[in-house]
């Protein structure tokens, strides 16, 4: 069956087929962090949505190559260099570095090539030099650099191509210095800005003088030089749309390349049904949930259950759902394991082919969950009638290890034994009476027994295998 997605592009759903003739190389880029702090739940969305479509991808057959850049120079980053007082690496590395575990914490792949802006000024200049040579530019009294979307148009180059614009309200001239801008705001962008006192000591030289590159440039710079001017795939947020990506199209295309094929952008996230925000107290980075005693299995779960061009609505509740469902799943695999664990000859399961199916659909992922659960309850239903086989289980398992390739859920918990369940019963009253000692006792029982403790804030724990 043939593997389509949205296009945002062409605005229509469309067959995938790579750009490279042998039709097996992809290159995907997928805008990563900016540094300047941790990432938030909303940001993880799209990066497991890189992820899942990376996964995919290989599930298929095709030889990813995997691009998502570290966004370490722009206004927020030098700001917050400048109030602590320190240099732009030493504040970049730590939040990089926290990025990179959270990541991984969510059972994302890394990509292939994490490009940091700072280590590609080279390639920047000689694409803003590329764009000034083809007449696409001009300098402002402060030494930067703008692309000029009228000498971009005047050159046969089609500004809004992934947005209708109204460019009667654009006042040609009209230039934005910041990174950041409103989605009205149609005017040209700075390629290079020119060094203020405000930098300190964040600059580079350049042939029009010191200063540092604008965001849009960073990504088609980087993009380019490790996917070819032209690739398959450019993945982010919808929030992205514009400017930031129609930017880069602009600059790509004006230095005289084809850029990129498919355009695929996640729907924004809210949570508790409202716009994240820190004063209204539902702003949550990854390591905000894991203190409350989530798991990253269970965060990858919950994000992992909505469409991806649908706005999600994400809540505590729904993480406390999606570890109810995730017990289920474990618990059927436990007993397939048990049943099928040493089986010979397994037969085909029909789950792998509906799975594909679901996801060929523009990674139709509600659905594909859909399919599992259904098959989740034939399989209980089979067990409890004891009509499962030893082949037919061992069928199950192995088509439940083809789709966790693309899910990503990693090693599933073996089901908690009523003994074990009781015995952590009653060491958690046993804590709440105060009783210290026999808690203590029955916590080395539980030990003994291979399973471990986790205390979890708010006095509940939970236990896993040692």
């Amino acid at each position: 069956m043939a593997f389509k997605l949205f296009n945002t592009l062409s605005r229509q759903t469309q067959e995938f087929v790579p750009l490279d003739p042998t039709g097996e190389k992809v290159g995907l880029y997928c805008c990563g962090p900016t540094v300047h702090d941790f990432a938030h739940i909303g940001n993880f969305r799209t990066f497991v949505f890189a992820d899942l479509t990376r996964r995919y991808l290989q599930f298929k057959g095709y030889h990813v190559r995997h691009v998502m850049n570290i966004t370490d120079v722009e206004d927020k980053i030098i700001k917050r260099v400048n109030e602590a007082k320190t240099t732009l690496r030493e504040y970049t590395a730590k939040y990089e570095a926290a990025f990179l575990e959270d990541l991984q914490a969510l059972g994302c792949l890394r990509p292939d090539e994490t490009p940091h802006a700072t280590e590609h000024m080279g390639q920047i200049i000689a694409l803003i030099q590329t764009l000034a040579d083809r007449g696409m530019t001009y300098r402002a009294p402060d030494g930067s650099v703008y692309f000029s979307i009228e000498k971009y148009q005047r050159a046969g180059g089609r500004y809004g191509q992934l947005l209708h614009l109204n460019f009667d309200q654009m006042r040609p001239g009209q230039r934005v210095a910041s990174d950041d801008y409103a989605k009205d705001a149609l005017a040209d962008f700075a390629l290079w800005k020119g060094r203020t006192p405000e930098d300190g000591s964040v600059f580079w030289p350049s042939p029009w003088g010191e200063g540092r590159p604008g965001w849009h440039i960073e990504c088609s710079a980087m993009s380019m030089e490790l996917l070819g001017a032209s690739f398959d795939l450019h993945l982010g947020g919808e929030d992205l749309i514009f400017p930031h990506h129609e930017n880069e199209i602009a600059q790509s295309q004006g230095a005289g390349h084809p850029f990129v094929k498919y355009w695929l952008h996640g729907a924004h996230l809210l949570v508790e049904n409202k716009k994240m925000s820190k004063s209204l107290g539902n702003y949550f980075t990854l390591r905000d949930l894991l203190t409350k005693g989530f798991t990253g299995r269970e965060i990858r779960y919950l994000l992992l259950t909505a469409h991806y061009r649908e706005p999600f609505n994400f809540t505590l509740d729904g993480l406390r759902a999606g570890r109810a469902a995730l017990a289920r799943l474990d618990e059927c695999l436990h007993k397939l394991r048990l049943m099928g664990g040493n089986a010979a000859g397994a037969t085909e399961d029909i789950l792998s082919g509906q799975f594909s199916a679901a996801l060929d659909e523009d990674l139709n992922v509600s659905a594909a969950w859909g399919a599992i659960f259904d098959w989740v309850r034939e399989n209980n239903r089979l067990l409890a009638a004891g009509q499962m086989t030893g082949a037919r289980a061992a069928a199950a398992l192995a088509a439940w290890g083809q789709i966790d390739r693309v899910l990503g859920l990693g090693r599933l918990e073996q089901a908690v034994p009523e003994e074990v369940l009781s015995l952590l019963a009653e060491r958690q009253s046993a804590r709440k009476a105060r009783d210290f000692k026999r808690a203590d006792m029955l916590r080395n029982e539980i030990q003994a027994k291979g399973w471990v403790i986790e205390d979890i804030p708010g006095g509940e724990a939970r236990v896993k295998m040692a």
